[in-house]
């Protein structure tokens, strides 16, 4: 079954609406979504009880650890992991292809054009991204200016001392959940 969904295929640099196998869709949305739960409710846990040092602290060391899990979970061939153009992990760096989505991505948002997904093909493989927005006001506790926590801004310092994932605003592209799917 096909579904004609909001889609774009990177091509040099135009974008052309594509069909997609719905079950490309939905495995991209489900694993997305598991990691977007998995690390949003703990980080949520650690935000209200201990603060953003406390949640700091958990993306070091936990953030990690529940993508694989979540990869462990998956279907063979699927992998998933975060991205961002400001990265404080060097484990997110994205690659060209990668970062050429991302910009497409800012570009799109800037438009109010962005949709829930984007997706790219190659032969036998598929990349569903899931664009992450600072959408709630506890996300600039920990990527927003932090000049003033110098706790917190000490520990990022030393924990991510390439750390380029500060200074953003509401409603500005945090980077994308990335679900590599070969069926």
């Amino acid at each position: 079954m096909y579904k004609r969904p909001l889609l774009i295929l990177l091509l040099g640099s135009s974008l052309l609406a594509q069909e997609t196998p719905q079950n490309i869709i939905d495995t991209g949305e489900k694993v997305s979504q598991a990691l977007i739960k998995k690390l949003g409710s703990q980080l949520k846990h650690e935000m209200q009880t201990k603060g953003p040092l406390s949640a700091a602290k958990f993306c070091n060391i936990k953030a990690p650890v529940l993508t694989e899990e979540i990869n462990l979970h998956q279907l063979e061939g699927t992998s998933v992991k975060r991205i961002s153009l400001k990265v404080r992990n060097p484990k997110n760096i994205p690659d060209s292809e990668e970062k050429e989505v991302l910009l497409s991505m800012q570009k799109l948002l800037e438009k109010n054009e962005l949709p829930a997904y984007i997706i790219t093909q190659k032969a036998n493989s598929y990349k569903y991204y899931k664009p992450l927005i600072i959408k709630k006001p506890v996300c600039l506790a920990c990527h927003g200016d932090i000049s003033k926590n110098t706790e917190l801004n000490s520990f990022i310092k030393e924990s991510y001392p390439q750390d380029k994932a500060t200074g953003y605003k509401m409603n500005e592209l945090r980077g994308a959940i990335l679900v590599d799917i070969k069926p």
